[in-house]
C-alpha cells in the first residue's frame, strides 16, 4: 500500500489529468451497478447488495489499470532524453515474445547508441539520440545483421528529440504492432546467433564503464 500511495502521488504530481481519469474510472462502475441493481433486481436485497459490491470492485481495478497506465506514462517522459532510455524500456516493457537487452549494441562517446531486439517482425534496430549522428550508426549495424541472418526483416526506428522520431512512450506499442514476419522458434534461432556472433567479435562492455577511460593496471 505504501509503494501504490507513493506511484499515486508521483503520477498526480507529473500528470493533471491523471487523478480526473482515475477517479471517473473507480466511480462509473460503482454508479452503473447502483442503477443496474435498482432497475434489474426489484426488491432483491442481496441481488442489490452483491450488484453494488461488483460495482465496487470493477472501480477499484479501472482504477488501478489506469493508474497504471498514467504512471508507466510519467515514468517514460521522465527518463525520456537520457542515456539508457531505450535499453530499460526493451527491459521492462517488451512481451515475452521479444528477444531484447539492455545494453547497446553500439555506443559512441556522445552516448548515442543502437539497441537491438529480435520479435516475429524480425530483426528491429534502433537508434537512441538525434537522428543526424544515429542513422550512419544504424546502418552499419543494420549492414552487420544483413551479413550474419541474410533473410530475416531488419527494421530501422529512431528515438530521440527530432520531430520524425518515435517517442519513448511510444516505443512498445509501435515494437507490437509490426507485422509478423518470422516464427517464435525462428525468433530464438536469429537472437542466439545475432548474439553469439557478437560476443565473438568482440568483448562485451561492462554496464558504466568508459572504455575511453580505461587503463591498464599498474604492475607490482
Amino acid at each position: 500500500m505504501r509503494q501504490l500511495w507513493q506511484v499515486f502521488r508521483m503520477t498526480v504530481r507529473n500528470d493533471r489529468a491523471a487523478l480526473w481519469l482515475m477517479i471517473a474510472a473507480l466511480v462509473l462502475p460503482i454508479v452503473a451497478s447502483i442503477v443496474l441493481a435498482l432497475v434489474l433486481s426489484g426488491d432483491n436485497i442481496i441481488g442489490i447488495v452483491l450488484s453494488i459490491i461488483t460495482g465496487v470492485l470493477g472501480g477499484i481495478l479501472a482504477f488501478l489499470i489506469v493508474l497504471g497506465r498514467r504512471a508507466e506514462r510519467v515514468a517514460y517522459r521522465q527518463i525520456a532524453g537520457q542515456p539508457g532510455a531505450v535499453g530499460a524500456v526493451l527491459k521492462s516493457s517488451l512481451r515475452r515474445a521479444w528477444q531484447s537487452s539492455e545494453m547497446p549494441v553500439a555506443v559512441t562517446k556522445s552516448q548515442d547508441a543502437v539497441y537491438r531486439a529480435v520479435g516475429k517482425p524480425g530483426v528491429v534496430l534502433i537508434g537512441e539520440g538525434p537522428m543526424s549522428r544515429t542513422r550512419r550508426m544504424l546502418e552499419d549495424e543494420r549492414r552487420n545483421v544483413a551479413r550474419i541472418v541474410p533473410n530475416v526483416p531488419i527494421h530501422l526506428l529512431h528515438v530521440g528529440p527530432d520531430a520524425d522520431s518515435i517517442p519513448l512512450e511510444r516505443l512498445p506499442k509501435t515494437l507490437n504492432r509490426m507485422k509478423k514476419s518470422i516464427s517464435k522458434p525462428e525468433v530464438y534461432a536469429v537472437n542466439n546467433r545475432l548474439v553469439s556472433l557478437s560476443k565473438s567479435s568482440s568483448l562485451p562492455i561492462p554496464k558504466g564503464i568508459d572504455p575511453t577511460k580505461v587503463r591498464a593496471p599498474k604492475p607490482r
